[in-house]
């Protein structure tokens, strides 16, 4: 079985984000969706369907004359798979920053916010005084950044 293509654009996102909403969809369904909220027109909706389907992200199945589509990946796991593949990309000096972002950018519960700050507790056990640069010389900026 071939990996699904973790590269999808927005309009695909679009698509995948209908389909993790149910366990099964049909295209019609996820048609009514996004014609709502993105106002497109149902030929381009089936044509980000099929390039998903050609990407491994949705499996396909015939019923009478509907194809139900399901996602090959869950949310979580695309959502980690995309999150680490960012910081994969990223100095590991530049790490905290990026996650003081994503939380200074984000609605939170105060329920969420007490797992953030048990996490922090557990984090500091490791801590080290300074993180240090992961990358490759000449592709970073850290001599000028973090001096």
């Amino acid at each position: 079985m071939a990996q699904p293509d973790y590269k999808i654009t927005d309009s695909e996102w679009e698509v995948m984000r209908a389909v993790w909403a149910q366990e099964q969809v049909t295209s019609r369904e996820i048609i009514e969706v996004l014609q709502k909220k993105k106002g497109w027109s149902a030929a381009t909706i089936k044509t980000f369907i099929g390039r998903l389907v050609k990407k491994e992200m949705l499996d396909t199945e015939k019923e009478g004359r509907m194809f139900l589509y399901s996602a090959k990946i869950g949310e979580d796991e695309f959502l980690k798979h995309t999150l680490d593949e960012t910081f994969n990309n990223i100095c590991d000096k530049d790490n905290g920053s990026m996650i003081a972002g994503l939380i200074g950018n984000s609605v939170l519960s105060f329920e969420d916010i007490e797992l953030l700050e048990r996490m922090i507790e557990k984090k500091k056990k490791d801590a080290v005084e300074e993180v240090p640069c992961s990358c490759p010389a000449g592709q970073c900026r850290c001599q000028t950044r973090h001096p």
